[in-house]
């Protein structure tokens, strides 16, 4: 079979090596989609926190159940499924409280494990959940759908609370999405029109060019008539939209912290106290928040299939990747089509 490789940063391999033998627990499946994550790109750039090589990168996927393992009956071959990619220990004191999606010794598949872009992938049956119809593109982005929705739940999103999405990636629309959802006033900020312009597509309330300081406590005064926002979601990762996360939310609101940074921040911290923040992080996501995406799409709550995407395929792995990186934030979605 065949599965891509970056062996070192900036280069990208199609290699080949013999399928995997499900063992007991595990089902066979035959990729049908991967999603290229900002943290695959980041691996590639070599900018990934959690990155080393070589690297197989993936976590957003669809695929097909081909066979199962001794001990598997839930997973009928033909099955179109979404994996679950977050593997935890079960034994630190996250996993004992059911906090499994920030076990301390966590391995993402394509970060800390061996990733998922390959043409055929043994996994555990429990981390495989069934697509109930939707598509396979569709079911490929369930995994960063899932992001922004733990991330809206961790921040307690309510009807009428006013949300701010500070970066328009594929994560932060499908917060402001969900936050749309929950029946928040949602407004989005980025420093490329062309992401303001999905998000506005895709129904936000508004959105606005993330400027300078001056311009962006201007955008943020006028948005919320000089009160700031109830929750604002950081979906970028660098220490200066964090701070902007801190400026932009109001005296008692959530900030929830979803990108992931390399970098580290000095600031002044009182501020937390004095505008009585709570400030949350959040990791991966849980298997009911996976249940409950899949639930959304299959009822058409959410269309999974608004954000933009472009298809390449398995062969042209090494161009998806280029393209994607020097598309200074053009390109959305980037997907792999493993089969056809």
């Amino acid at each position: 079979m065949r599965y891509v490789c970056i062996p070192t940063p900036g280069k990208v391999e199609l290699r080949e090596r013999e399928a995997p033998t499900p063992a007991p627990g595990e089902v066979l499946l035959a990729l049908r989609y991967g999603a290229i994550c900002g943290s695959d790109l980041g691996t590639f750039k070599g900018s990934f926190l959690y990155a080393s090589y070589p690297s197989i990168p993936g976590h957003e996927l669809s695929a097909e159940v081909v066979s199962a393992g001794p001990g598997v009956e839930s997973l009928a071959p033909g099955t179109l499924v979404t994996v679950n990619p977050y593997f935890n220990c079960g034994r630190c004191y996250s996993c004992r409280r059911g906090h499994v999606n920030c076990c301390t010794q966590n391995q993402t598949l394509g970060a800390q494990r061996e990733g998922g872009f390959q043409e055929l992938l043994a996994i555990p049956a429990e981390r495989v959940y069934d697509g109930r119809g939707l598509s396979a593109r569709a079911l490929a982005l369930v995994e960063p759908y899932c992001i922004g929705h733990h991330a809206l739940k961790r921040a307690r999103v309510a009807p009428g609370d006013r949300v701010l999405v500070i970066g328009a990636g594929t994560i932060g629309l499908f917060a402001a999405l969900d936050a749309k959802l929950a029946g928040a006033t949602v407004h989005v900020a980025d420093v490329v029109p062309r992401k303001l312009a999905m998000a506005r597509r895709l129904g936000v309330d508004g959105t606005f060019v993330a400027g300078d300081d001056a311009d962006f406590a201007e955008r943020v005064r006028a948005a919320t008539g000089g009160d700031g926002f109830d929750v604002v979601v950081e979906a970028v990762g660098l220490p200066s939209t964090f701070l902007r996360c801190i400026e932009a939310a109001a005296h008692r609101a959530r900030v929830v912290v979803v990108g992931i940074a390399k970098q580290s921040l000095d600031f002044r911290f009182t501020v937390i106290q004095t505008k009585e923040l709570d400030v949350l992080g959040s990791r991966n996501a849980l298997r009911e928040d996976f249940l409950e995406v899949i639930e959304l799409a299959r009822r058409g709550r959410v269309d999974l299939s608004a954000i933009d995407s472009e298809e390449y395929g398995l062969g042209d792995a090494e161009r998806a990747f280029r393209d994607l990186a020097v598309s200074d934030g053009e390109k959305t979605k980037v997907m792999l089509r493993f089969q056809g």
